[in-house]
C-alpha cells in the first residue's frame, strides 16, 4: 500500500486526488513536488508544490502541523533556501529584457523573502540603490555576531556600467547594501564564514584572461594566480573545510582537479582531490565543505568527511536498499534529512528521515497520479560504437509487452556535455506508457564518464556523436529487442538537433523525427551568440562542432536546415517563444527550409515557454503534440 503524505492536507484542500489510470497528462504536468528544503532547526519544511500548472510555496511546521501557503500561480519558482527558522528565501526567474541596461534578453532571477512571522513577501533587493533588483547564483547565509545575514551577488552600477557586486541583506530591518563592489571583469565571489568576501574571480571574455584575487589576513587583496583560459577557466566552488578557505575547480591537462585555498596562507598547492565530483556537499546556507557526491556508473556515491555523517547516510541507504537515494536537504545538526527516493517500481518520492527518532516519514510523491503499475522498468545498457568506443545508456521498456520486436524512440539528452541518469524520467516514462521502448544514450561528449570520454566528443557534433545513437539502435535490433523498421528519434536542445540530424543525415535509421528547441542553422546560431556578446558560449558550442567561428564552412555541412532537401521522413518542430538559449527562429528556419524542399513538417509553437519547459500548460502541450505525431507516424501496435 502506498503511504499517505505529510502534505495530504494541502492536496485535499486543493482537490487533487488519485486517478484510476495514468493518462498522458499525469507524466507531462509539472511535478506535484518540485523541491523540498528543511529549515536549519529541523522544525519546518518548505515545499514547491503544484497541481501540474499552478505552483504554491507551502511551509509546514512539523511540531504544530500548521501550514502556511503562498500562491505563485504560473511564476517559475526555481529554488528554496532558508535564512534562519522564520525566513524562507524563494528564487524565481522571468524571461525578459532589462530596461535601460545593455544586455540580451535572458532568464533573470529575483530573490524573495517569505517572512513567516509577518506573513509577507518582499524582493530582498528592493531597497538596494544604484543596482538592479535581480540576483546572480545562489543566496549565501552566514551567522555574523549572532545575527543571520543573507549575502547575494547582484549588479551595481559604477560609472554607468553594471558590475558583479556583493550585497548584504538585513531581513529583519528590510535593508540592503553593497559591501563589495566588483570590476568590469568580476565573474564570481566566495564569502567566508565571517560574512566577508574571501576571493574574487575575474574573467575577460574577449581575451580569455582569468585571474583569482584573494583577501589577505591583513585585509588587503592580491592576485594569487592568473592565466589565459578562453574556455576552460577555473571555477569557484564555495567554502572549503574551514570558514576561511575556499575551493576551486581547476582544469589541468585532461582533467579537472579540486583545489583548496586558505586565506590565512593562500597558495596554489597540491589539490584536495585529483578530480571534481558531480557535486559538493556543504553545510546549511553554503557553509563549510562536508563531503562529495558523485554518480559512479548507476549508483550515487557519497563520501563524507566526518564519520558521523557517513554513518548516518549509510543507515539511510540501507533503509532504502534497491532504490536510488539522493540527499536533498538537512538540518544544521544533520539529525533530520530530506532525501529523494527513486524506487525501481514506483514514481520518485521525498522522505523525511529523523535520525534521533529512528524513523522515516513520507513527504509526498513527485507525480501523485502515477501508480506503481504505471512505471515502466528501466535497465542499463552498454554497447560498442562503430569505432569500438564503449557507450552506455538506459532502456525503458513498455510494461506488459514482451521484449521482442518493440517500436523504439531514441531520446538523446541535451547539453551536449550532460548525461542521462538511472531512474525515473518523465519523458521516457510517458512514451513507454504508450507502448514504446525508449533508448537514452550517453553518447561520446557526455559528461560524468571521465575527461577522455568528454573530449572524444570534441568536433563530433553531427558526426560520431550522431552515429553513437544509431549504433545503439543497431545493437538493440541485433538483440531482437526492437523492430528496426519502427524507430523514431526525439529530443530537446542538443537532443533536438540530434533528431533533425537523424532525419537529414541518417534517414534510413528513423521513420520520423521530433525536435524540441533544437538548433538547425548552426552558422546563424553562433552568429547570434557572438552578436549578443556570449563569447564563452560560442566557444563551447564551437568546440563540439569542430568550428573555428560562425563563418567556418564546416558548420554548413552539419546544419540540418541547410540540407533540408535530404530529409525523407516526417519532422515535427516544437519550440518555446521565450527560449533564450536556442532562439525560436531556429525552428522557423528549419520549417521554411523543409517547406521550400516540399518535405513533410509540422511546427508547434509554445507561447511563453522557455528552453526548459518550465510551464505546466505548455509542457503538456509539447508532450501531447509529440505523442500524437509519433503514434501517427510510428504506431506502437
Amino acid at each position: 500500500m502506498r503511504f499517505r503524505v505529510l502534505l495530504a492536507a494541502v492536496v485535499a484542500t486543493l482537490g487533487v486526488g488519485r486517478a484510476q489510470a495514468a493518462p498522458l497528462e499525469a507524466y507531462g504536468k509539472l511535478a506535484n513536488i518540485e523541491q523540498v528544503a528543511i529549515s536549519p532547526d529541523g522544525q519546518k519544511l518548505g515545499v514547491i508544490w503544484s497541481d501540474g500548472v499552478q505552483r504554491r510555496v507551502v511551509v509546514r511546521d512539523m511540531a504544530s502541523g500548521k501550514l502556511s501557503q503562498l500562491a505563485a500561480g504560473t511564476v517559475k519558482v526555481r529554488s528554496l533556501d532558508w535564512a534562519g527558522p522564520d525566513h524562507l528565501l524563494i528564487t524565481t526567474t522571468t524571461t525578459s529584457y532589462i530596461n535601460g541596461v545593455e544586455a540580451p534578453r535572458g532568464e533573470y532571477a529575483v530573490l524573495l523573502d517569505y517572512n513567516l512571522d509577518k506573513g509577507r513577501v518582499k524582493n530582498v533587493m528592493s531597497g538596494a540603490t544604484e543596482s538592479l533588483n535581480i540576483i546572480i547564483g545562489t543566496p549565501i547565509v552566514r551567522q555574523v555576531k549572532g545575527k543571520t545575514v543573507v549575502i547575494v551577488e547582484g549588479i551595481s552600477f559604477v560609472d554607468g556600467r553594471g558590475v558583479d557586486s556583493l550585497f548584504q541583506i538585513d531581513l529583519e530591518n528590510d535593508a540592503s547594501r553593497i559591501f563589495r563592489t566588483g570590476s568590469r571583469y568580476t565573474r564570481d565571489w566566495v564569502v567566508g564564514g565571517d560574512g566577508e568576501a574571501l576571493a574574487e574571480a575575474q574573467y575577460n571574455q574577449e581575451t580569455g584572461d582569468w585571474s583569482l584575487r584573494v583577501r589577505q589576513a591583513g585585509g588587503g587583496w592580491s592576485t594569487l594566480v592568473s592565466r589565459v583560459a578562453p574556455l576552460d577557466r577555473p571555477a569557484l566552488m564555495g567554502l572549503g573545510r574551514t570558514p576561511d578557505s575556499f575551493l576551486v575547480a581547476d582544469p589541468v591537462k585532461d582533467a579537472t582537479v579540486l583545489r583548496e585555498v586558505s586565506s590565512a596562507n593562500p597558495t596554489w598547492g597540491e589539490p584536495l582531490r585529483k578530480d571534481v565530483p558531480g557535486s559538493l556537499v556543504h553545510g546549511v546556507g553554503g557553509g563549510v565543505l562536508l563531503g562529495f557526491a558523485d554518480l559512479k556508473g548507476d549508483e550515487d556515491v557519497y563520501e563524507f568527511l566526518a564519520p558521523a555523517d557517513a554513518e548516518a547516510w549509510g543507515k539511510i541507504k540501507r533503509a532504502y536498499k534497491g532504490s536510488r537515494v539522493q540527499l536533498v536537504s538537512w538540518s544544521a545538526d544533520r539529525s533530520r534529512i530530506v532525501a529523494r527516493v527513486d524506487p525501481p517500481n514506483d514514481s520518485p518520492n521525498y522522505a523525511l528521515v529523523d535520525l534521533k527518532a529512528g524513523r522515516a516519514d513520507p513527504i509526498g510523491f513527485l507525480y501523485e497520479d502515477i501508480k506503481p503499475q504505471d512505471v515502466a522498468p528501466v535497465r542499463p545498457v552498454s554497447f560498442k560504437a562503430a569505432d569500438g568506443l564503449e557507450i552506455s545508456g538506459y532502456l525503458t521498456l513498455p510494461t506488459g509487452r514482451p521484449e521482442h520486436n518493440l517500436p523504439l524512440i531514441v531520446l538523446p539528452h541535451g547539453g551536449p556535455a550532460a548525461r542521462d541518469e538511472p531512474g525515473f524520467d518523465w519523458w521516457s516514462q510517458a512514451l513507454a506508457s504508450r507502448g514504446y521502448a525508449v533508448l537514452r544514450v550517453n553518447f561520446r561528449g557526455s559528461d560524468g564518464f571521465g575527461a577522455s570520454f568528454l573530449t572524444a566528443g570534441y568536433g563530433e557534433w553531427g558526426r560520431k556523436m550522431q552515429t553513437d545513437l544509431s549504433d545503439g539502435v543497431r545493437y538493440l535490433a541485433a538483440a531482437g529487442t526492437i523492430d528496426p523498421a519502427r524507430v523514431c528519434i526525439a529530443g530537446a536542445s542538443y537532443g533536438g538537433y540530434a533528431a533533425l540530424a537523424g532525419a537529414v543525415f541518417d534517414p534510413k535509421v528513423y521513420r520520423c523525427a521530433a525536435s524540441v528547441s533544437g538548433p538547425a542553422d548552426l552558422p546563424a546560431m553562433l552568429a547570434t551568440l557572438k552578436g549578443a556578446g556570449r563569447l564563452e558560449a560560442t566557444r563551447y558550442w564551437s568546440r563540439f562542432m569542430g568550428a573555428e567561428d560562425s563563418k567556418d564552412p564546416v558548420l554548413k555541412a552539419i546544419s540540418p536546415a541547410l540540407h533540408a532537401d535530404k530529409a525523407q521522413i516526417p519532422i515535427l518542430l516544437i519550440h518555446g517563444k521565450d527560449d533564450t538559449v536556442v532562439p525560436y527562429y531556429q525552428s522557423l528556419a528549419m520549417q521554411r527550409a523543409l517547406n521550400a524542399a516540399h518535405k513533410p513538417v509540422e511546427l508547434v509553437t509554445l507561447p511563453g515557454e522557455d528552453h526548459w519547459l518550465s510551464r505546466g500548460e505548455t509542457r503538456q502541450q509539447m508532450l501531447t503534440s509529440l505523442v500524437a505525431f509519433l503514434e501517427k507516424n510510428n504506431p506502437p501496435q
